[in-house]
């Protein structure tokens, strides 16, 4: 009965990371946990804006920003409505959000690095990446 159990629970756990159900922890994004954050402002169809607190990834005198997890709304709503404002110490500047080519989303996965236990605790989210233009 006891071995059971431990299936049963090591199944679920294993099923709730391959579901991406373990980013709940991701809705809850403090700032400044393990290193710089920005907070990324997007906006919808209906003129509302949406803030979301995001890593920087500075790269070859660029900005960039990932989406590492399954919620990313945030992600979407900068792709239908590019013009985006970044927060980062305490500065708000107006941004142009550009999906990245293939060639350089590779250089990126390269460089950015991103360990294997958090493509698990993610759910195996494919990584894609926006970089930021100034406007």
């Amino acid at each position: 009965m006891h071995h059971r159990v431990i299936a049963n629970l090591s199944f679920c756990i294993l099923a709730a990371a391959h579901t991406g159900c373990m980013t709940a922890v991701a809705a809850f994004q403090p700032e400044n946990i393990g290193g710089e954050t920005i907070v990324l402002t997007t906006t919808d169809a209906d003129g509302e804006s949406y803030e979301r607190v995001l890593s920087p990834i500075d790269y070859d005198g660029r900005l960039f920003v990932a989406a590492n997890h399954w919620p990313r709304a945030w992600y979407h709503r900068a792709l239908e409505n590019p013009d985006v404002s970044v927060t980062r110490n305490g500065e708000t500047t107006d941004y142009r959000a550009v999906p990245v080519r293939e060639e350089e989303r590779e250089r990126l996965l390269d460089e950015s690095g991103f360990p294997l236990v958090a493509y698990v605790f993610t759910g195996f989210a494919p990584r894609q990446f926006l970089r930021l233009d100034p406007r």
